[in-house]
């Protein structure tokens, strides 16, 4: 309970000194003792959009995660470990699959909490993973077992993406394909109703996804801006413009 209360303190302590801009938060990972764990290059990259970052820890109950979901104006979803097979109906594929049940747990709380928010959510890596299942659809557990000849999605390889007309990628950056990270061996199977399957690799692996409400990716941009890809800040930077949106119509809502 102790961490629960700092993160509200820092909580209150950012909205207040930035009473104007969007409070993101971010799930985190898990060090083996149980300390919160986040790259930076969240919290960079949302800072640099234009946003507050402020890294959850984790929560064990719904009522702790609708408690910090009350208070963000969106949430993202960051990288790390497998999802668990058994939430869409499969047993544990082989020994390449690796999963923190306390995380898993904790992420599962937020992500129910924030779909029926209807706050913006940004999902990545795992994060697009743990979407579309909170969603309904299911994994591949392992790409290199489970998909023949796919290969360069995993180990930070890069590899081109091709780009559904009128998605928001395809706006954002006024080109069909895009060269994208991969540091992943899951991915979407069978997408979740509802959501809009707006990117792909050249062997049909869902590389984006889109509803009204969540933007998901299965690379990772906030690394490829860390690395001094610039370009890469217009996705953090139309997130967080949906998050002010959002929280200026609440406001006004509620006047």
């Amino acid at each position: 309970m102790r961490h629960f209360l700092l993160l509200f303190i820092t909580i209150s302590v950012a909205a207040c000194s930035h009473a104007g801009a969007p409070l993101i938060g971010i799930s985190s990972a898990r060090s083996s003792s149980g300390s919160t764990l986040l790259s930076k290059t969240y919290t960079e990259a949302i800072s640099r959009a234009g946003g507050i970052p402020v890294v959850i820890p984790t929560v064990g109950t719904k009522e702790e995660a609708d408690a910090v979901l009350s208070v963000l104006d969106g949430i993202v979803f960051s990288g790390g470990e497998d999802i668990q097979p058994s939430w869409y109906g499969e047993e544990i594929l082989n020994e390449t699959v690796h999963i923190d049940y306390v995380r898993d747990l904790s992420d599962s709380l937020l992500a129910r909490s924030a779909l029926a928010s209807g706050k913006p959510v940004l999902a990545i890596c795992r994060g697009e993973q743990l979407l579309n299942v909170m969603m309904g659809g299911s994994l591949y557990q392992d790409i290199p077992s489970q998909i023949s000849g796919a290969v360069g999605h995993a180990g930070g390889a890069t590899h081109k993406i091709g780009l559904e007309p009128e998605s928001l990628l395809a706006e954002l950056y006024g080109t069909d394909s895009l060269l994208v990270n991969s540091f992943h061996h899951q991915a979407v199977k069978a997408p979740a109703p509802g959501i809009r399957i707006t990117a792909r690799s050249k062997e049909g692996i869902v590389e984006a996804y889109e509803t009204d409400q969540v933007l998901a990716v299965q690379f990772h941009p906030e690394k490829m801006v860390a690395q001094g890809e610039q370009g890469w800040l217009a996705l953090f930077e139309e997130f967080i413009r949906r998050c002010g949106k959002r929280k200026f119509a609440e406001k006004t809502t509620n006047r």
